[in-house]
């Protein structure tokens, strides 16, 4: 009796623990986030886990009671995308033409439990400013769930800060209208820029039958922009080095100037040295994620990796994604971008992270573009962001131009250059690669047996 007491206390203060850990990493993302995006993508994620239920979505308005469709937010799973899809379709004037917030929140509540059926729905509201800036619902189909005082509490704690970090963006926004940028360059964001460029390879590696083109374009301060080529067998020379398999990889520090630098630095020793165990890109993130736990712990920061490998030979392309933006692929043969994603967190937010693991067979023409934030972050002459579907239609228009993957990538910055301005300067590093597959590669010839 008295171990399996023991037992039980054990199990609650471990379940005590993770929660305050995960509340502790919400709140610290929520003090240095520059991104609204990535802030809200965790709410859903954090909340589910806290609370124990199946799946979790966050539904934001703007100031003026339109929906933010920009800033939806669930859970992976195809509940969660149909929800996703249903809401997206949803009219604006059907919202707007609601008397008060209560109302808003009874609409929005009906569709979420018509489209959920016989789960188990709980909902609280994003306030800020007393205003109500959207709700959040968690639902479980698990029999004999039921929602206890302290999951109402966690949800309502999560809710809050959503409620600040919407609010401070509004006020950031407020801020960057008003402001006059003044370029100062001090001796701690001069060393920081010495840091970041000995971090990026000078110049890209030659690998049979692909193009390669990359460049970071630094802002006023530091940041922690990150892509490197890895040759899993750098023991090979020559040919056999061109024919190898390369690990390509894209990350970003959440964070800014020497620190994010300097941690930047730390992951990519790390990294290199994950490479040469020649594991899939899944193991390579899990392993890589534990290794940084106390690191990124200590310094209060999250890592977001994509990381991939590719073989020349097979022209196969494996990959895992610690939340980093998934770069976009044009496929020569259909005429249209998709997007690599896989599930998985930031690095450094949870010791015991999975990460999922996708492939795609690469075709003769197919081009593939990594990213970084700071690109489709970027603030045009009205305030509004380059955005991904901006993005997207400037890469399709690159890939059929015929141009190499230089000439692309000059294009892509180009379009950028044009939308944030001569008189304007990017706020955060806005790095691409831009990967392209020769258009007479073939597969080698293999004699039948």
């Amino acid at each position: 009796m008295g171990s399996s007491l023991r037992q039980l206390l054990d199990s609650l203060n471990r379940e005590q623990r993770r929660n305050q850990e995960l509340l502790a990493s919400l709140a610290f993302t929520l003090r240095s986030f520059t991104n609204l995006s990535r802030f809200l993508e965790l709410v859903p994620r954090v909340t589910a886990r806290l609370v124990e239920a199946e799946g979790s979505l966050l539904v934001v308005f703007h100031p003026d009671g339109r929906l933010w469709r920009d800033h939806l937010q669930a859970t992976p799973g195809e509940r969660s995308a149909e929800l996703l899809r249903r809401l997206l379709v949803l009219s604006d004037n059907q919202l707007q033409a609601q008397s008060g917030d209560e109302e808003v929140a009874a609409l929005l509540d009906l569709l979420i439990r018509r489209q959920l059926g016989s789960s188990e729905v709980y909902a609280t509201s994003v306030v800020a400013r007393s205003c109500q800036r959207g709700r959040l619902y968690v639902y479980s189909d698990r029999r004999g769930y039921s929602w206890s005082d302290v999951h109402r509490r966690h949800l309502q704690l999560v809710a809050d800060l959503t409620g600040v970090a919407l609010e401070n963006e509004l006020l950031q926004q407020d801020m960057r209208q008003d402001m006059r940028r003044h370029e100062r360059l001090d001796r701690q964001l001069s060393i920081g820029a010495e840091i970041q460029a000995q971090l990026l390879p000078d110049h890209c590696p030659v690998i049979e039958g692909v193009e390669l083109a990359a460049l970071c374009r630094p802002a006023y301060q530091v940041g922690g922009d990150y892509y490197d080529f890895i040759p899993v067998r750098p023991d090979l020379i020559g040919r056999r080095r061109e024919q190898g398999k390369w690990a390509l990889v894209m990350g970003d520090v959440m964070g800014k100037g020497v620190p994010a630098g300097l941690l930047m630095t730390l992951l990519r020793g790390m990294l290199r040295a994950e490479v040469l165990s020649g594991l899939p890109p899944d193991r390579i993130l899990h392993d890589l994620n534990r290794l940084a736990q106390e690191d990124l712990a200590h310094s209060h920061r999250f890592v977001t990796l994509f990381y991939s490998d590719y073989d020349p030979i097979s022209r196969r392309l494996r990959y895992a994604n610690a939340a980093h933006n998934p770069p976009l692929i044009w496929r020569r043969q259909q005429g249209r971008v998709d997007r690599l994603d896989a599930p998985g967190l930031l690095i450094g937010l949870q010791s015991e992270a999975e990460y999922g693991k996708a492939e795609v067979v690469l075709e003769p023409g197919d081009v593939l573009l990594y990213y970084t934030d700071g690109v489709t972050e970027a603030s045009g002459f009205s305030g509004e962001r380059f955005d991904e579907e901006r993005l997207v239609r400037a890469f399709d228009g690159a890939c059929r131009s015929g141009l190499g993957a230089q000439g692309m990538l000059d294009q892509l910055f180009l379009r950028l250059d044009r939308f944030v301005g001569a008189d304007h300067h990017l706020e955060d590093d806005a790095s691409m690669v831009v990967l392209k597959v020769r258009e007479g590669v073939m597969l080698p010839f293999l004699p039948s047996f």
